[in-house]
C-alpha cells in the first residue's frame, strides 16, 4: 500500500449473509457479498460517515480491481488467517447487479474449519472489504455531501465477526478515526483541485478536525 494512504473498510450484511456451500466434488466453499452497489431505491446502500456525509459504492467500482488486483480472502481482515487468494485461484471475485461477490475455497486448517462451523451456526454472518479509492465523484445533494466511489484498489475481502456497518441500518454512526482522516484529506484535495472556496467545505473540514482532536483526547 502506498505510504500515507489510509485504507477504508466497509461492512455489509444487507440481507446477504455469508454462507458455506458444497461443491460438486464435496469440498466446501465460503460465499458472500463483500460490497453492495448504491441503489437509489434503497437508502441502506449508502454508507453514512457523518450526519451529512454519505459514501456510495457505484456499479463499475471494482471492474479494474477484478482485472488487475491480487486480492486476499481473509477472516476479520487478519492477514494471518488467509482463506484464499485470487492469484492462486483459491478465491474468485465477480460482480452482479447487487455488488461484489466472493467465493473462497478454504484451506484444510483448524482456523478455516472453525470459521465454517461458526458460519453454519449463524455466529458469523457479515462480510467486509478493504480498499483505497482511485476515482471519486463529489456531489452536494440538498443538505447532504455525497462521495461516489467509481474505482477502487482492492486489498482483501471476507467474513467478519462484528460488522461495524449494517447497510440496512440508516442510523447515524461515527466514522472510525482512519475514515475521518481520509475524508478530511479528500475534502481538502477536492477544494484545491476545483479552486473553490465554499464555506460548507471549510466547515466540514473544520468539523472533522475537531472530531479528530476530541478522539485524540479521549484516547489519552
Amino acid at each position: 500500500m502506498p505510504h500515507g494512504e489510509i485504507p477504508g473498510r466497509r461492512y455489509t450484511r444487507h440481507g446477504l449473509p455469508v454462507g458455506v456451500a458444497t461443491r460438486a466434488d464435496g469440498k466446501p466453499t465460503i460465499t458472500g457479498y463483500a460490497a453492495v452497489f448504491y441503489d437509489e431505491n434503497d437508502p441502506g446502500t449508502e454508507y453514512q460517515m457523518y450526519t451529512d456525509m454519505y459514501e456510495r459504492i457505484m456499479p463499475g467500482a471494482f471492474d479494474r480491481a477484478l482485472r488487475e488486483d491480487d486480492v486476499r480472502g481473509t477472516f476479520n481482515h487478519d492477514d494471518s488467517i488467509v482463506l484464499g487468494r485470487t492469484k492462486s485461484g483459491t478465491m474468485r471475485l465477480s460482480v452482479d447487479r447487487k455488488g461484489l461477490k466472493y467465493e473462497i475455497d478454504p484451506p484444510d486448517t483448524q482456523a478455516a474449519r472453525d470459521l465454517m462451523e461458526s458460519i453454519r451456526r449463524g455466529d458469523v454472518s457479515g462480510s467486509s472489504f478493504m480498499f483505497v479509492p482511485d476515482e471519486n465523484t463529489y456531489r452536494s445533494v440538498g443538505d447532504k455531501w455525497i462521495v461516489e466511489r467509481n474505482s477502487v484498489r482492492l486489498f482483501d475481502v471476507g467474513p467478519v465477526t462484528f460488522p461495524a456497518y449494517d447497510s440496512t441500518d440508516s442510523a447515524c454512526r461515527s466514522a472510525p478515526k482512519g475514515d475521518a482522516e481520509a475524508v478530511r484529506r479528500e475534502i481538502e484535495a477536492w477544494k484545491q483541485r476545483r479552486g473553490w472556496s465554499i464555506p460548507a467545505i471549510k466547515a466540514r473540514a473544520q468539523a472533522v478536525a475537531v472530531t479528530l482532536a476530541l478522539e485524540s483526547r479521549r484516547s489519552r
